[in-house]
C-alpha cells in the first residue's frame, strides 16, 4: 500500500488508538468524588485500579493474537463493543463493585483493542507504525486524565458526562473503522491462538533482566499517578479544584510522549541513561513538591518524571527487541508486559494499603523512595555496561 493510500485507515486507527487509551485514564479524576460520595478506603481505589490493568494484561496474554486468524476490522470492532458496554456499567455504577466490574471489562476491551490496533498500523507502514505506536498510548492517556478532568469543572453531572462523551467517540470509532481496509488475512487457528506464549530467549535474557529495574520502576511510577495521584495532590496542596491534579497527571504522560519522540534516533542506551536521571530527579522533585504542598512544583516535577518515563521505556524496548528474531518477539514482549503491568498493579495496591494505614503523604514517600532506588541502580548498571562497552573498543 502506498503512502497515500494508507493516510486515511492510519490516521482512523491511530485515532482510536487513542480514544481506547483516553478512555482507559478517563476515571482517574473520578476516582477521588467516587471515594468521597461512597466512602471506600484508599485500598480498595487502588484495587478498583489494579483490576483493570491484571484485565488487560490477561487480554493481551489469551486474545492479542486474535486478529491475525479473525482479521483485524471484526476484532477492533469487538473491542470497541465491549469498551461501550463498560462505559454503559460506569454509567449505571452505584457502589464500587460496579466500578470493579466497569474496570475489568475495560480492561480487556482495551487488551483487545490495543494490541489489535498496534498490529494493524504495523500492517499499513511498518516504519510511521512503529512511531506511532511509541508515543500515541502516552497522548492518549494525557489526553484522558485532561479531557476527564475539564469535563469535572465545565461540565453538569461529570460521574455520566464523561462516559456518555466517551460512548460517543467510540461509536464514531466504529463507524470509521468500517470504512478501512482489511490488512490481515483470514486463517484458521483462532483457538489454538488463545492459548499464551512467554518466553525470553536466550540471547535476549541478559538484557531483559538489566532493564528490568528501570522497566519496574517506570510502571511503578505510573500505576501511582494514575490512582492516587490526583488525591495525593489534593490533600498536599489543599487544592479543591479538580484541575491541579489532573494537569499533574498529563503532564506526566505528554512529557512520556515528547521524550519518546525525541529520542527515536538515540541508541537504546542513551535513552536508559537519560531516562534513569530524569526519572530518579524527577521524581525526589515531586516528593518535595508534595511535602512541601506546592502545586506548581508539583507540575514542573512531573514533566520532569515524564520525561524519563518515556525515555526509559523507550530504551527498554529498544534493548530487548533486536535480540529476539521475529518469531520470538510476541513471546519475548509477552514476557515484557507481564513485567509491565504486574509493576504497574501489586505495588500500587500496596500503597494504598500503606495509604489506609499511615496516611497517604508517608505512603507516597516511601513508594517514590522505592522507585528512587530502582532508578539509580538501573543507572549504576547503565554507567558500567558503557565503561565497559568503551574499554572494549579501546582494546
Amino acid at each position: 500500500m502506498n503512502a497515500s493510500h494508507t493516510r486515511w485507515p492510519m490516521t482512523v486507527h491511530t485515532a482510536s488508538l487513542i480514544v481506547f487509551i483516553a478512555a482507559s485514564t478517563a476515571p482517574t479524576p473520578l476516582y477521588r468524588i467516587y471515594q468521597a460520595t461512597w466512602q471506600f478506603t484508599p485500598t480498595l481505589l487502588t484495587v478498583i485500579f489494579a483490576v483493570y490493568a491484571f484485565a488487560l494484561l490477561m487480554a493481551l496474554l489469551f486474545a492479542g493474537r486474535l486478529s491475525d486468524h479473525l482479521g483485524r476490522k471484526p476484532v477492533i470492532g469487538g473491542a470497541i463493543a465491549l469498551d461501550i458496554v463498560a462505559m454503559l456499567v460506569f454509567l449505571e455504577a452505584s457502589s464500587p463493585g460496579w466500578l470493579v466490574a466497569a474496570r475489568v471489562l475495560q480492561g480487556v476491551a482495551t487488551g483487545i483493542g490495543m494490541s489489535t490496533l498496534a498490529a494493524t498500523i504495523l500492517d499499513l507502514d511498518r516504519h510511521r507504525g512503529a512511531t506511532v505506536n511509541s508515543f500515541a498510548p502516552m497522548i492518549g492517556l494525557g489526553l484522558g486524565a485532561l479531557g476527564s478532568t475539564a469535563l469535572v469543572v465545565l461540565a453538569p453531572a461529570p460521574l455520566r458526562t464523561v462516559f456518555v462523551v466517551l460512548i460517543a467517540l467510540l461509536v464514531v470509532s466504529a463507524l470509521l473503522t468500517r470504512t478501512t481496509p482489511e490488512t490481515a488475512t483470514v486463517k484458521p487457528g483462532a483457538l489454538a491462538s488463545l492459548r499464551p506464549h512467554v518466553s525470553v530467549p536466550a540471547r535476549a535474557s541478559a538484557a531483559f533482566r538489566a532493564v528490568t529495574p528501570l522497566n519496574g520502576a517506570i510502571w511503578m511510577l505510573g500505576g501511582f499517578y494514575l490512582s492516587l495521584m490526583p488525591s495525593l495532590v489534593a490533600k498536599t496542596t489543599h487544592s479543591t479544584s479538580p484541575w491541579t491534579g489532573g494537569l499533574v497527571v498529563t503532564a506526566l504522560m505528554v512529557s512520556g510522549a515528547f521524550a519518546v519522540l525525541q529520542g527515536l534516533n538515540h541508541p537504546a542506551m542513551r535513552s536508559l541513561k537519560q531516562g534513569a536521571i530524569a526519572l530518579a530527579g524527577g521524581l525526589v522533585l515531586v516528593l518535595i513538591g508534595a511535602n512541601v504542598g506546592s502545586g506548581a512544583f508539583l507540575l514542573i516535577a512531573s514533566i520532569v518524571a515524564g520525561a524519563g518515563f518515556g525515555a526509559s521505556f523507550l530504551g527498554a524496548v529498544r534493548s530487548i527487541v533486536p535480540l529476539a528474531e521475529p518469531h520470538e518477539r510476541s513471546a519475548l514482549m509477552a514476557a515484557f508486559y507481564i513485567q509491565s503491568y504486574l509493576s504497574f498493579s501489586v505495588p500500587t495496591i500496596a500503597v494504598g494499603y500503606l495509604a489506609q494505614h499511615q496516611g497517604l503523604l508517608v505512603a507516597a514517600n516511601v513508594y517514590g523512595t522505592i522507585i528512587v532506588a530502582l532508578a539509580l541502580s538501573a543507572l549504576a548498571w547503565i554507567v558500567a555496561r558503557a565503561r565497559h562497552v568503551h574499554a572494549a573498543a579501546l582494546s
